[in-house]
């Protein structure tokens, strides 16, 4: 079968980017997906990971990479990365198409690739078994769906309004998801960061302000990086097939909750 080949979503920059780079370290095939194809090109030629650009929300172009892997080789693993927030105002006074766009992102993106790509990932199964069958051997053959969530899934915060209904929303389908898939040799794991310093994520949330951006992380020691998100990620995917992480919450640990984050060195109280 050769090596096992991921894919993953949002891979023009932070999180996405990373997880690409790390796979690719540890011998992976990858084909990073993003809209940008000047980003992807770039990330390309530094990791030589193969590249497919997409509009995630229109299904046109999910259907446009769901050809490309089938015609390009095995998909053993999927990493639903895309995502992103726009805006901290309340539910009443929020804008219907930063919630639109959230929702887009967040959730129908992620169902549309899901879809399209299990059936890939069950002929890999398939595939690996009859391969492993003809080697003469039993070694059993699996596939991974990893989705990126947040923190903001799992618990409510005054301004997080559609981010918070959106990724809501992305760890219900996952957890159904996990049940749907019963049976299948297919783990389903959600990675839930909380505080993660990216280039563009607070950029995005607070409309390009790179002020508000920055002061998020204001004197917090060592938030997270887009790089330890990635490492949790492939650490999941490589245990043993029979490992299911199920719920993965990471945070830096000057961050206790979605809204308590100690701010100034850390130190043990006298």
């Amino acid at each position: 079968m050769g090596k096992k080949r991921v894919v993953v979503t949002g891979a023009s920059s932070g999180i996405g980017a990373a997880t690409v780079r790390l796979f690719r370290e540890h011998g992976w095939d990858v084909v990073g997906v993003a809209r940008r194809a000047d980003r992807l090109a770039a990330l390309a030629a530094e990791t030589g990971a193969a590249v497919f650009a997409a509009d995630l929300t229109v299904q046109a172009e999910v259907d446009a990479l769901r050809d490309y892997l089938a015609a390009s080789g095995p998909v053993n693993a999927l990493v639903n990365n895309a995502g992103g927030a726009k805006g901290l105002d309340s539910v009443e006074a929020g804008s219907i198409d930063d919630w639109a766009w959230m929702f887009e992102i967040n959730v129908l993106a992620v169902k549309r690739v899901t879809s399209a790509l299990l059936p890939l990932l069950r002929a890999s199964i398939a595939a690996e078994t009859d391969a492993a069958a003809a080697a003469g051997s039993s070694a059993a053959a699996s596939a991974d769906i990893v989705n990126i969530t947040s923190t903001a899934g799992h618990t409510a915060y005054l301004g997080g309004g559609g981010y918070n209904a959106a990724k809501f929303a992305a760890h219900a389908m996952t957890e159904v998801l996990r049940l749907e898939l019963n049976g299948e040799p297919i783990r389903v794991i959600e990675i839930a960061p909380g505080m993660v310093q990216t280039e563009e994520f607070g950029l995005v949330r607070f409309g390009g302000d790179p002020d508000k951006a920055a002061a998020a992380y204001t004197d917090v020691v060592n938030p997270l990086l887009a790089d330890d998100v990635a490492a949790t990620v492939v650490a999941a995917v490589g245990l043993p097939a029979h490992v299911n992480l199920d719920l993965v919450v990471v945070k830096p640990i000057a961050q206790a909750s979605t809204t308590l984050v100690a701010r100034g060195p850390l130190a043990p109280r006298a």
